[in-house]
């Protein structure tokens, strides 16, 4: 019988995994203590029971204390986080693993209430009339303020040493959450970004502040330890509204990612229906794929039988997984032997604590 395409093992220029399957980055809310840090005890088992991916991919880890948007999220901003991320690492690679960390900034997705009563920043000032979800529980998002030219080299700076962070804490590389419409996007975004300087506008300029990131991160690691993560399509979530511009936004920065030698770009499937939107991109491997010469990562609500097939037909290297990892730690072995996955608890997703996160057993 020949190897499933998901088990092959991969090898790039930059990239070298020993299958096809990746945890996609998830926040799980499990940071639940004053320096907003991994413990070895809780997310330093997580990710070591799921080491038998290809990769792991870290939930979204805020690169400073005005990057934070959600409860109990780690970050990689501080000493005391890094050293919480060194068990982590050693965990997972001591099972053979990779992992890289998620560099995070919501932006105007976060609330006052986690800044001292401060308001959170954006691309411009326009509320994504969405909710946060605070320690106090969920509350509705408020108008953000427009970053001044010293807040984004500030940010910039921010990306920088946390890059440099992830690598003292023994991470394999870092990816960009450049998604889901949080900073980046914001940016990126034509009715989240009506900005009239060097940032807004053309749709060079809304993407520059992502490029200007990148080459300031690749100044301080290898080009081939970077990754980004890009939600094309992504319409009426996270405050995003897609527009005539947005895909030709994503078309310009994929194409322009080919100048660099990064670890790979990973994509998501449409979050909702936008076949009745007639400038939008219903099959996002399949239409960046001819785009882009490098590895190419995609997720989006795959099962084993979608994911061999997208790898079959050549529209990505890699695909990642995020909930059947949840309540599958061994979610390759299933792979494998073809095991009936077991079923997550959407109501442990963003508890605190061992129960929903380190208690699912592995198939017998």
């Amino acid at each position: 019988m020949s190897m499933q395409n998901l088990l092959k093992p991969y090898n790039s220029k930059h990239l070298n995994l020993k299958n096809r399957v990746v945890m996609a980055p998830m926040t799980r809310s499990r940071a639940a203590n004053d320096e907003k840090k991994p413990t070895d005890e809780l997310q330093g088992v997580y990710y070591e029971q799921r080491a038998s991916a290809g990769l792991i991919i870290t939930e979204g880890s805020q690169v400073s204390e005005m990057a934070v948007g959600y409860i109990n999220t780690p970050g990689i901003h501080t000493s005391a986080q890094v050293e919480g991320w060194k068990h982590v690492t050693k965990r997972v690679h001591d099972k053979g693993g990779k992992i890289f960390i998620q560099l995070w900034h919501v932006g105007r997705m976060s609330h006052p209430d986690f800044h001292n009563g401060e308001l959170p920043v954006s691309a411009s000032a326009l509320n994504p009339e969405a909710q946060s979800y605070t320690p106090t529980g969920f509350k509705d998002t408020v108008t953000p303020k427009a970053m001044t030219k010293f807040e984004i080299e500030d940010t910039i700076n921010d990306f920088v040493e946390a890059a440099k962070n992830a690598m003292e804490a023994g991470f394999d590389g870092v990816e960009i959450h450049s998604s889901n419409g949080y900073l980046f996007h914001q940016f990126f975004n034509g009715t989240s970004n009506v900005r009239t300087d060097e940032y807004g506008g053309t749709i060079e300029n809304r993407a520059r502040f992502f490029f200007e990131v990148l080459d300031a991160i690749a100044e301080v690691i290898p080009q081939e330890k970077i990754g980004a993560r890009f939600n094309p399509s992504l319409n009426g979530l996270f405050g995003i509204t897609m527009d005539e511009e947005t895909i030709p936004t994503f078309e310009y920065i994929i194409k322009k990612l080919n100048d660099y030698n990064l670890a790979y770009i990973h994509l998501s499937e449409p979050f909702t229906d936008v076949s009745d939107i007639p400038y939008a991109v219903t099959e996002i491997a399949k239409h960046f794929r001819p785009l882009y010469n490098g590895t190419l990562m995609i997720n989006g609500g795959f099962t084993q039988e979608k994911g061999n097939a997208v790898i079959e037909s050549g529209d990505a290297d890699l695909v990642a997984f995020g909930k059947p990892f949840i309540s599958n730690p061994d979610l390759v072995e299933r792979f494998e032997n073809h095991i009936e996955l077991a079923e997550w608890d959407e109501n442990t997703f963003y508890t605190p604590g061992k129960e929903g996160y380190i208690d699912y057993p592995k198939a017998k």
